[in-house]
This record gives C-alpha cells, structure tokens and sequence, in this order.
C-alpha cells in the first residue's frame, strides 16, 4: 500500500473532522480523533491481503470507529466537575522522595556556601534574608552604607548561585 497521507489529510481531514462532530463529538475531540485516525492507518496499515481501492472510506470508517470508541469509554468513565477548593483539597502537599532528596542536598550545598562567605557578607545576607531586615534596616544595624550592604548581599548571592548551578 502507498498512499500519499500528505495529500490524503489536506483532502479529507476537515470532512472527517465535521463527520465526528455530527456524531456529537467537540470540535477538540473530533480534530482529535482525526489526527489519531491518520496516525493509527499510518502506523498499522491495512493488511496486504484487504485491498483497498477508496482510502478516503477507509479513513471515514477507522474515524469512525474511533469515535464510537470513544463515546463508549466516556459513557463507562465517571466524572465529577470539582471546584478549585475541593480539587486544591485532593491534592497530596507532600513532596517526592525525589525532591526532598533533591531539596535536601540543595540545602546543604547553601549551608556550606554560606560558611565560606567572609564573615560580614554571611551576616549581612542571614539578616536581609532569613531575618527579612531591609537593606537599609541592615545597613543601620551593621553601621555601613546601603550600598555596601547591597554590594554585600549581592556577592553573597552571587556565591550561593555558582556553588548550587549543575544541581
């Protein structure tokens, strides 16, 4: 079998589309089961026993079996329409073991960043970050200029980015 798909999909595509929506499909799943039906005859050819002399009817009858899969696995499929409340409840807050391991080792790489900082860089980002003091409430307390503080903070960051960058 060698059928142009290309020129098969240009000709058919929208017919076959507006067939499924008359079986009561939406416009997404019928433009759906339109590109599986081309994926799926392209993928799994008809048999080289089964002649086939009109594709187009070929790819109407797979799209249509498609749909009616479809229609019955919706009918067996129960839904339930959730507001953002009841679906933020279902949702496990819990992280992976992947990424608490993962947080966990992140975490120990800014610890030890932060110990290399010279001493007054290292405090001066405890207090701005961890402490949430402004730069100026910083600066007030350390007795330097904002802009120091700020020129401080912004090498500390600086530092804990290069030591935590390929994590």
């Amino acid at each position: 079998m060698s059928w142009d798909f290309h020129k098969l999909f240009v000709r058919h595509a929208r017919d076959i589309t507006a067939a499924l929506r008359r079986r009561g499909l939406s416009e997404e799943t019928a433009a759906d089961i339109t590109q599986d039906t081309f994926v799926k005859v392209l993928v799994s050819p008809p048999g080289r026993s089964v002649t086939v002399h009109n594709p187009a009817a070929y790819l109407f009858r797979v799209a249509r079996n498609l749909g009616i899969d479809h229609q019955r696995r919706e009918r067996v499929l129960r839904r339930v329409d959730l507001s953002a409340e009841d679906f933020a409840a279902i949702i496990d807050p819990t992280p992976s073991p992947e990424s608490a391991v993962y947080d966990r080792q992140k975490l120990a790489l800014t610890r030890a960043a932060l110990a290399e900082l010279p001493e007054r860089t290292r405090i001066a980002f405890e207090m701005h970050r961890l402490d949430e003091m402004t730069i100026a409430e910083v600066a007030a307390e350390l007795d330097l200029s904002t802009s120091r503080v700020w020129s401080l903070i912004r090498d500390a960051y600086d530092h804990i980015d290069a030591r935590l960058t390929g994590l």
